[in-house]
């Protein structure tokens, strides 16, 4: 059913069958399913159809939500930042977007049943868009990059709404041109904003503007919008399927993501050495009781050793 994107900005797409007032995600996240988390980031243990299905859930509370699809080094990032583990206890999905976290997951008690990727969560949300008449709207990336990411899906899914696309070099914003760029969104009445501005820029300002931008769903998308263009080209599905896109990429673009995926590899190498630990202790000690969740810290830029 199409949504009607009439009324006051944010708050435009409640449905008339919400006859009891939604829990403000704002305030809560709201309870999809519970966590599993890995590496101390709470994941939602959701399929990329289910993922898609909880996001036109969002849409439809009405309320201004966002999700992260968070890589590895995204992950590895909280761990350096509080700031984004607050911006994660505010998210309202955080999907898995790299393998090595879904095989991480299997040593847990509920394990993610697979990685969602933001490359293909671009294409499956805008086909879900085209069917369900949500509009969208591109902010960010290199100059041309959103609007042939607008062209080029449309094309795929006739009927797809993209009703803005946007691309400021966000360092060299005044606040006067923010809050200009924050207006036009408004004004547009997005039920999808789709943010290019990196790992963690685009969740930090996200995050800042949340209120203000009034979409009932926004997610930082990064390169994603590069691969729905058609500019960078994706892995081979086996490559894909059998988490060895990072060395794809790498072979892109080596000079920009060699030092980033050494990084990664090595946190990767430091945190299965920690589950490792953890698991033999457990087998040492059969009569405790399982470890607790790991609290959430006080919260987390990206492409992912996925």
């Amino acid at each position: 059913m199409a949504l009607d994107a009439s009324g006051p900005p944010g708050y435009a797409w409640r449905h008339e069958r919400d006859a009891q007032r939604l829990p403000d995600p704002r305030q809560q996240r709201p309870r999809v399913v519970d966590p599993a988390w890995v590496w101390r980031v709470p994941f939602a243990p959701l399929s990329m159809a289910e993922a898609v299905t909880a996001i036109g859930n969002l849409i439809e509370m009405g309320q201004p939500t966002f999700f992260i699809t968070a890589n590895t080094h995204y992950v590895m990032l909280t761990q350096q930042n509080p700031d984004l583990q607050v911006i994660n206890a505010k998210a309202a999905l955080i999907l898995a977007d790299g393998a090595p976290l879904v095989w991480a997951s299997r040593w847990m008690e509920s394990p993610l049943p697979e990685r969602v990727a933001g490359s293909d969560l671009v294409f499956e949300l805008s086909a879900e868009a085209a069917k369900q008449g949500y509009r969208l709207f591109f902010v960010g990336g290199a100059q041309g990059v959103a609007e042939q990411a607008a062209l080029r899906l449309r094309g795929l899914y006739p009927g797809l709404q993209v009703v803005g696309t946007e691309c400021p070099s966000l360092h060299e914003l005044t606040r006067e041109e923010e809050a200009a760029l924050i207006g036009r969104i408004r004004a547009a009445r997005p039920h999808i904003l789709m943010v290019a501005f990196g790992q963690p820029k685009g969740e930090r300002w996200i995050y800042q503007h949340l209120e203000e931008l009034g979409v009932p769903v926004s997610v930082q998308v990064g390169a994603s919008l590069d691969f729905a263009a058609g500019r960078i080209h994706r892995a081979p599905r086996w490559m894909r399927n059998s988490g060895l896109e990072w060395a794809f990429r790498l072979g892109l673009e080596p000079r920009r993501l060699f030092g980033r995926y050494v990084r990664n590899a090595w946190f990767i190498a430091r945190m299965v050495a920690g589950d490792l630990r953890q698991a033999t202790g457990r087998r040492r000690i059969p009569h405790s009781s399982s470890h607790a969740l790991p609290h959430k810290q006080d919260s987390v830029e990206g492409d992912s050793l996925s």
